[in-house]
């Protein structure tokens, strides 16, 4: 019997052609409804989803024959992790594929954050010439805290390295020493990285120690000239105290990529602080990268159907 894979989320093309080429069936429906996803989802082996797609548990247990759930990107929250262990379902990411998408972005957020590009775009595209108004800072010479060491983290203390930016770092798993010398990084506390930092960019997984990690305890430790920067995950940030801090005056301004809430409610006030530059969740938004991440996937789990004998 052929193994059926469905796929739940929009995926590139490359990896649906790499899973029909190895001989699966692929179900490619990305706008498949929950109610339905219930209805069908017993009948396959493999399911593939992004972030849209929620793996609760009873979608798997539903799945009956699910061996392998394969999430095409970073995060695993979408996905109930416990109820698949408890079945025995195996669970595969492509983290590496979205390391340099998402450290670029992050590099591209601080510097519309402080020249202002946002703001001076908006204001000339409604016909006034806000030249005064839109006076900005270097990354020059500036220090960039990093909170997450890991593969984001890393790659984009290697670009703003580069850029002369003086590098300080965070992890609750000591980073190697050869990673934190070939970009120069010193490694501090969280206390301390907020204290030094002219930016902060935060590159850390969603757990139940990261959620809310970053209140107002922290904010107040701040730079006011501080930026801070999210790519993250918006649970990372206790979104009231940001708001605060935003409001108040304890740091400069932020440029967020991630909310609590996807999409976030337009009357919310965080949306609205004229110091805050928006995108929405578009860390893993470029060609190369939703091209790595699907096909880097679809190896691994053709490598795991391999190895339990079901390909």
């Amino acid at each position: 019997m052929a193994v059926k894979v469905l796929i739940t989320d929009e995926v590139d093309e490359s990896g649906v052609e790499m899973l029909r080429a190895a001989g699966f069936e692929v179900d490619y429906r990305p706008q498949i409804g929950r109610d339905e996803l219930l209805r069908v989802i017993g009948q396959y082996h493999v399911l593939i989803v992004r972030s849209r797609t929620k793996v609760t548990r009873d979608v798997i247990e539903r799945g009956e024959r699910l061996a392998i759930i394969g999430r095409s990107g970073v995060g695993l929250d979408n996905i109930d992790l416990e109820a698949a262990r408890a079945r025995g379902i195996e669970v595969l990411n492509s983290p590496e594929a979205l390391t340099n998408s998402t450290a670029e972005l992050a590099l591209g957020l601080m510097l519309a954050a402080a020249r202002r590009i946002a703001y001076a775009h908006q204001q000339l595209s409604s016909g006034r010439w806000a030249k005064e108004e839109s006076m900005g800072y270097e990354l020059y010479g500036k220090t960039l805290g990093i909170v997450g060491f890991g593969r984001i983290g890393r790659r984009l203390a290697e670009i703003a390295r580069c850029m002369g930016m003086n590098i300080l770092a965070y992890d609750i798993v000591r980073p190697a020493d050869e990673d934190l010398g070939r970009v120069g990084a010193r490694l501090v506390s969280l206390e301390e990285l907020f204290e030094s930092s002219d930016f902060i960019s935060i590159h850390v997984t969603l757990t139940p120690q990261t959620r809310g990690m970053i209140g107002e305890q922290l904010l107040r430790r701040a730079k006011r000239s501080a930026i801070i920067v999210n790519t993250s995950r918006g649970e990372v940030f206790d979104t009231a105290a940001l708001i605060k801090a935003l409001k108040s005056g304890w740091i400069a301004g932020a440029a967020l990529d991630v909310y609590d809430k996807e999409p976030p409610d337009p009357s919310s006030e965080l949306l609205a602080l004229p110091n805050v530059v928006h995108t929405p969740h578009i860390g893993a938004q470029t060609y190369e990268a939703q091209r790595k991440s699907i096909t880097m996937l679809v190896e691994k789990i053709i490598n795991a159907l391999r190895s339990k004998g079901l390909s």
